[in-house]
């Protein structure tokens, strides 16, 4: 039997939290492990659970979802968080994103989307919702957001970096490049630790800054 995806929901409305794990418990690779009502649980059901991902709404009382994402990715560097919100403010999907945060959903998305979300963030990639997509990496285009020297990465590094921002996984760069999918993770670890970036979302924001891409 294939192992499930262990997920926790963080979210301040009981009804929103059900509805969540009702659907969530009706898919054969994920099992709701736990819910919590705001940041703060959310943290300490982290420590106590270990979830492979944490559903995590952001505005909450007692702690604000961002601050409970940056405290989860310390207390548990391998759980996952994807963040389910109404918010599509640029600063808060920055923030969010600056947190930790691998994913960033708004509330509009079907269930089904929630249920592919979770799975792409458990599997180690990152995901954006295409309408906060849009406009952050144009916010960043426009030079609102600043970033390291591209010069500092070598000319495979690039390579990777702009396909990482069409949204390939390692499999899909390793195909397209003829090249191991190992030495693909090499590459992307090499690129994260030379921008002093903390994942492959703000990877892909930092590639639309440089104009290193079209976003057409």
């Amino acid at each position: 039997m294939t192992e499930k995806i262990r997920v926790l929901i963080a979210d301040d409305h009981a009804v929103v939290r059900q509805g969540l794990r009702t659907f969530l418990q009706l898919q054969d690779d994920i099992e709701v492990v736990g819910e919590a009502a705001d940041g703060a649980e959310a943290v300490k059901l982290t420590g106590e659970l270990v979830p492979d991902v944490v559903v995590m709404d952001l505005v909450m009382p007692s702690k604000d979802g961002i601050e409970a994402t940056r405290e989860i990715k310390t207390l548990s560097p391998t759980t996952r968080v994807l963040v389910l919100t109404s918010f599509a403010d640029d600063d808060k999907v920055f923030a969010a994103v600056k947190a930790g945060a691998a994913g960033y959903l708004l509330k509009d998305v079907q269930p089904t989307e929630l249920g592919d979300a979770i799975r792409t963030v458990y599997r180690g990639e990152s995901l954006l919702h295409p309408t906060v997509a849009g406009k952050l990496m144009r916010e960043f285009a426009e030079g609102k957001r600043t970033a390291a020297d591209p010069s500092a990465l070598t000319e495979r590094e690039m390579d990777v970096l702009r396909l990482i921002t069409k949204g390939m996984s390692n499999r899909e760069i390793a195909l397209d490049l003829g090249v191991a999918e190992k030495t693909v993770k090499t590459h992307v670890s090499n690129i994260l630790q030379k921008l002093h970036l903390a994942d492959r979302t703000q990877a892909a924001l930092y590639a639309v800054r440089q104009h290193l891409v079209d976003l057409d």
